[in-house]
């Protein structure tokens, strides 16, 4: 199939922000696409199969609109990716989470089942590479659901488990010690919420921020409770967590079942998990792979590289 179409009024600045240095846009375009995009002046030929081609240029026409200023190679891959988000039905997604920062939806297929697990689901699992927005999407379903009072607070966790590394005696308080482990919650925190107001959260109670260890004997009720890097717990751990759940509350549970750094024989409570939960009623699984990735093109390329030496035995 071959497409033609060609932008007038001519906006040669436009044109060049659309295409990229060295039409380095296009190349990407046709690579991610499987199409050919050539051009002269202001018109556009695309060559490829029916639906690419008609997605190529459907791209093509959302990101001139974007061109008053350079494009950048984040909004490129996300454009990339938006392009494939469609609900059931065949008609644009409508999962729009809305946080004070931004409202933010959906970038891959993936991620809107995601969303919608969450929604849906008392108890969901995100499980999948790095990067694939796990953390940052269930942490931005958290504020979503407290500023709509949905929940009266948000609680996250996970195991203080260092990656491969023994970092011996920590000093300070325990809050000091445990805040390293931490830290990528308390930063989706501050994206969605800004330094102000989650500060002014913790102060009333409404953000609670712990390791994992903390939470046995509790029982969580009217509360958005999110468990990440839970391939790190044991089978022990993950049973002590899901029996806090209470009444009003919804859970998430997230991790990377490639990246285990729980000592050598020790069975992941989230592997288990999946073999135990799978089918069980409320509960909602999804699976992330290399093309959710949306961080720099070149970590899907790792992740997929990665995942098919583990599948020829060459990597552990």
């Amino acid at each position: 199939m071959i497409l033609r179409h060609a932008f007038t009024p001519l906006d040669n600045a436009r044109l060049a922000h659309l295409c990229g240095p060295l039409d380095d846009h296009l190349r990407r375009i046709e690579q991610a696409l499987d199409v050919r995009i050539t051009r002269r002046g202001e018109q556009f030929r695309i060559e490829g199969e029916g639906a690419a081609a008609t997605a190529a240029k459907a791209l093509l026409l959302r990101l001139y609109e974007k061109a008053a200023m350079p494009i950048e190679a984040e909004v490129l891959q996300h454009a990339l990716q938006q392009r494939e988000v469609l609900a059931e039905d065949g008609q644009p997604a409508q999962v729009v989470l809305h946080t004070r920062r931004a409202d933010l939806a959906a970038r891959s297929p993936n991620q809107l089942r995601y969303l919608r697990g969450i929604l849906t689901h008392d108890l969901s699992f995100g499980i999948g590479p790095a990067g694939t927005g796990k953390t940052f999407l269930a942490v931005a379903c958290a504020v979503d659901a407290l500023e709509r009072s949905a929940v009266q607070r948000i609680v996250l966790t996970r195991p203080a488990v260092e990656a491969g590394e023994r970092l011996g005696f920590l000093p300070g308080d325990m809050a000091q010690k445990v805040d390293p482990y931490l830290r990528p919650l308390y930063d989706a925190l501050y994206d969605l919420m800004g330094l102000e107001r989650v500060t002014r959260a913790f102060d009333k109670g409404l953000l609670e921020v712990a390791p994992l260890a903390f939470m046995r004997g509790r029982t969580l009720n009217h509360a958005f409770v999110i468990l990440d890097e839970a391939q790190n717990t044991t089978t022990e751990q993950m049973k002590m967590f899901l029996t806090r759940i209470g009444f009003g509350s919804r859970c998430v549970v997230n991790g990377d079942v490639s990246q285990i750094d729980l000592p050598k024989g020790r069975t992941s409570g989230l592997v288990e998990a999946q073999a135990v939960l799978a089918g069980v009623q409320g509960v909602a699984f999804t699976h992330f792979g290399a093309e959710d990735v949306v961080r720099h093109p070149l970590v899907a390329r790792i992740v997929a590289a990665y995942d098919a030496a583990r599948q020829r035995g060459e990597a552990g």
